[in-house]
């Protein structure tokens, strides 16, 4: 790995930027390139944060990058889409700054750093809300060769390893179809054996897989940057405390591999810690009981942006639709006595043969939306946590559920480990997971009654884009229902974990930290999960964590650099 410099203790920078996701490293790295004098501060020894285990989608509507590909789309009509999903709530304002910045960041970034990104043709906003996109909104980061980072790639955060095949190697989304079926097409047999013959040269020199997708493609391509930027990372260093003078803030207390330590700034302090994640006092006074249990966060991510920013004055930005944004999970104890915690993102969901019960053994939900809305529906329903995903032996074949890759033959180690639930009838079935069986033999009748019209009269799953777009599209005439045929019967448990906090600190449209009066903390910045949610606890679409959080920390550090007003 390389050496970091770091400044002396009684050295004076202009930006110290706390926290290395997407938004801190855009924030560090935006202040490099406009001059100021920054250093960047991060607990683990690794870079990425949440975002790392991400998609590393960003949600920017009307991008010259979509409309370069033919997909344009308009901020106007993402303006309505948001008006209607969040109404009146928050700062229109906030909002607004965001709209109109995200096109620019994307081009500046792509002009001065390494940082690109890719419009998709096919990513469906989440809700059908008027103005909603079907493509061109939601834009991925492009593939990095982990190679070009050098000793560095140990410093970015694999994803989860819940994702991770033979060894190490990242797939991607349009990876599965010729993984599954390699000898479908002459097209996919090639992809298969470039994909392997990479991992395989990749396991004779590194721990992982070089070939870097999604949000871990972001990160590096963040961290390239930086680098390039000579901007100094103080890696296991964690922020203490915030130096308040006057009303404003000229320093922090940090900890590091070289004990305590005072650092002043003269421009700001960036917070982007990532929220309130594993912070236990705050999930406690915000998060349902029910949702305190798991998150998706890192383990060291534990609010010390938001505890230390309290300290100094700043208001709790709560009054929001949700207090995060969620994912329903399910939990698997290994021999070892660690635990795999499976996000159910959309591999199995939105796949038809497949039913989500309550404990009564009742539907609850459109099993496709989104995995917010889908635990947020969890979270409503009469004992709803956890929720059982209930399909048969073919769907686990076709589509695998959680843990259980598609096709796997052999599933006892699933079943031993209980992860895994099993009834030869339904009735079974219901015993193993203590619903009533009459009601679990009903909903899967009334569903088959469905699937066989292609039309799902409780729930209306498949009848939505973004429904569509994860089931399967051989699957006629409803690519999200199939019946649920003859048993043996399977049941998954799902829990609900946060991804992210909405709540956070509040903040104006330049990342500005507000006390309690709604006025700017004087060089105080949060961005990122640290700062309450533009969005007001909703979940827009795909990106709209990261999407923010980059936005944001380009605001920031353009204001800290004295190049945006207010």
């Amino acid at each position: 790995m390389s050496n970091d410099s770091s400044p002396a203790p009684d050295d004076e920078i202009d930006l110290l930027v706390i926290g290395a996701g997407a938004a801190g490293m855009t924030a560090a790295l935006v202040g490099a390139i406009e001059g100021l004098r920054v250093v960047l501060c991060e607990k683990t020894e690794m870079v990425g944060g949440t975002t790392s285990t991400s998609a590393g989608t960003v949600w920017i509507p009307g991008s010259n990058q979509s409309r370069n590909a033919g997909i344009p789309d308009s901020i106007e009509d993402a303006r309505t889409y948001l008006s209607a999903i969040i109404g009146t709530a928050g700062d229109n304002e906030h909002r607004s700054a965001y709209l109109v910045t995200g096109p620019t960041v994307l081009d500046y970034l792509q002009a001065q750093t390494e940082v690109k990104f890719v419009p998709a043709a096919a990513h469906p906003d989440y809700r059908t809300d008027p103005g909603a996109a079907y493509g061109g909104r939601a834009l991925g980061a492009m593939p990095f060769d982990g190679r070009k980072l050098g000793a560095d790639f140990a410093r970015v955060r694999p994803p989860r390893p819940e994702f991770l095949v033979l060894g190490g190697m990242m797939v991607g989304k349009a990876d599965i179809p010729a993984l599954l079926a390699p000898f479908g097409s002459i097209k996919a047999l090639l992809h298969v054996v470039r994909l392997l013959g990479r991992q395989a040269i990749d396991r004779l020199r590194y721990p992982r897989g070089t070939r870097l997708i999604m949000g871990n493609a972001l990160v590096a391509r963040l961290l390239q940057s930086l680098r390039r930027r000579d901007v100094p990372i103080m890696f296991g260093t964690s922020l203490s405390g915030l130096i308040v003078e006057n009303g404003k803030v000229v320093g922090a207390n940090l900890a590091g591999p070289l004990g305590q330590r005072n650092l002043r700034i003269r421009k700001g302090v960036v917070l982007a810690t990532g929220g309130i994640a594993w912070n236990s006092q705050l999930r406690a006074r915000l998060f349902p009981e029910a949702a305190q249990k798991f998150s998706l966060s890192p383990q060291l991510n534990t609010g010390d942006g938001i505890a230390a920013a309290l300290q100094a004055g700043a208001n709790l930005d709560k009054d929001l639709q949700s207090p995060a944004l969620w994912m329903p999970s399910s939990v698997m104890h290994r021999r070892d006595g660690t635990r795999s915690v499976f996000p159910h993102i959309m591999l199995d969901r939105g796949k038809p043969g497949l039913i989500a019960v309550n404990g009564f053994g009742r539907r609850f939900v459109n099993e496709a939306d989104s995995y917010h809305d889908f635990v947020t529906a969890m979270l409503r329903s009469d004992r709803g946590v956890p929720a059982y995903l209930v399909c048969d032996r073919s769907f686990i074949r076709d589509f695998g559920i959680g843990l259980v890759h598609p096709g796997m033959r052999s599933l006892g180690r699933f079943l031993e480990a209980g992860y895994l639930k099993q009834g030869d009838t339904v009735r079974a079935l219901a015993q193993q997971i203590d619903v009533d069986a009459a009601a679990l033999e009903e909903a899967i009748a009334r569903h088959n009654r469905f699937a066989d019209t292609g039309v799902d009269e409780d729930f209306g799953r498949g009848s939505s884009p973004l429904n569509r777009f994860n089931g399967d599209p051989a699957n006629l005439p409803n690519p999200c229902l199939r019946k649920i045929g003859p048993g043996p019967y399977f049941a998954v448990a799902v829990w609900p974990a946060d991804l992210a906090s909405s709540a956070g600190l509040g903040t104006d449209q330049n990342g500005c930290v507000l006390d309690a009066s709604k006025r700017p903390i004087e060089g105080l910045y949060a961005v990122g999960a640290d700062a309450a949610s533009i969005f007001r606890g909703t979940y827009p679409g795909p990106g709209t964590m990261i999407g923010p959080a980059m936005v944001f920390g380009w605001r920031a550090a353009m204001h800290a650099a004295g190049k945006l007003a207010g």
